[in-house]
């Protein structure tokens, strides 16, 4: 049996509340549910909270996984990505505003950041900035808002009088512009 057909058998299971299925599920997803959160929270205790809650809605809503719209996993990283991005504005709506303390921050060093490493990101950050700077202005805006500031497509469709569908549209085309673009760095065809 292959893994999509595990996944689904898993998640059949599951949803007749077979814990053993749920066992399973998190032993093969875990590990990277949690280092995906990771990324998008920046913080150990919160990427745990994610990755519980997220098992908490597998085990709560199994039946809700639709296989013909995808993978579990794809089905999963989603689910993770929108209980993190609601984290995180949960908890910049209850953090005091201190304007000076991104600019202290930037005065320091940081002293423990190898040279090489630095340069890397840079050099990755400068690839991500020309990559994006190639979309067109209305997948650059949507992109931007969804990505860089957290917003779900609804709320893009919202905030700029846009056709949902034309949100996703342009989601999709400049993901797979950005995927073309970017796809050497991945492969470590980097030219440094």
């Amino acid at each position: 049996m292959n893994d999509i057909a595990e996944d689904r058998e898993l998640m059949r299971r599951i949803s007749q509340k077979d814990a053993e299925a749920l066992e399973c599920v998190y032993d093969r997803y875990e590990r990277a549910v949690y280092s995906f959160a990771y990324r998008i929270v920046q913080d150990t205790m919160a990427a745990e909270e994610v990755v519980q809650e997220l098992f908490l809605r597998v085990w709560n809503h199994a039946e809700r996984y639709d296989q013909s719209q995808g993978k579990l996993s794809t089905w999963m990283f989603t689910i993770t990505r929108n209980i993190a991005v609601d984290m995180l504005r949960r908890k910049s709506s209850r953090a005091p505003v201190d304007p000076t303390k991104d600019e202290t921050l930037r005065g320091i060093p940081d002293l423990k950041a190898n040279t090489e490493e630095q340069v890397t990101l840079n050099w990755e950050r400068q690839r991500i900035k020309e990559a994006m700077n190639e979309l067109r202005e209305d997948q650059k805006q949507v992109i931007e808002s969804i990505y860089f500031q957290g917003l779900t497509q609804h709320e893009v469709s919202e905030r700029y009088s846009i056709p949902l569908g034309t949100v996703k549209s342009r989601v999709r085309l400049a993901i797979r512009q950005l995927h073309k673009k970017l796809a050497g760095a991945v492969r470590g065809e980097n030219y440094l």
